[in-house]
């Protein structure tokens, strides 16, 4: 019984290793994304800033790779962010009734904002200054989605 037990546990600390990305380190490397294509900024000019390849930038943005807490702190500052930006919008923990197989997707606003198409579409919104019009494009835009459902 006791080795039964014994080898669950293992198999649990296997499943669930320490260095194994999940859902917040996918979530934190997409506010990474986010903020440097926001500062119109390369993946090599921020691994150059940070001492490192732009391929593991790559990693740390697709969350393939875990960041440590030293490194969150340095890109926080190469960003001008508070460190607390990089978790804004953080999924909340699997509980234990769900498949901790089943990694939750980020929320899709901050998903879409992500994308290039995302931060083109924020940055022409925001140059349009009167709120009549402001208003029009959006009311344009949800007839077209509404189109499409």
């Amino acid at each position: 019984m006791y080795r039964q037990l014994a080898a669950a546990f293992r198999r649990r600390d296997q499943d669930m290793s320490i260095k194994s990305p999940n859902y917040v380190d996918k979530h934190v490397g997409s506010r990474v994304r986010m903020r440097r294509i926001m500062l119109g900024m390369s993946q090599e000019q921020l691994g150059e800033a940070l001492g490192l390849t732009f391929q593991q930038v790559q990693k740390y943005e697709k969350g393939t790779n875990r960041v440590g807490a030293s490194r969150i702190k340095q890109i926080s500052e190469i960003l001008g962010v508070p460190v607390s930006f990089l978790f804004e919008g953080s999924p909340t923990r699997i509980s234990a009734t769900e498949d901790p197989g089943q990694v939750p997707s980020p929320d899709s606003v901050s998903s879409f904002v992500a994308t290039t198409q995302g931060l083109a579409l924020i940055r022409a919104f925001t140059r349009i200054t009167d709120p009549k019009l402001r208003r029009s494009v959006v009311n344009l835009v949800e007839q077209i989605a509404c189109r499409e459902d």
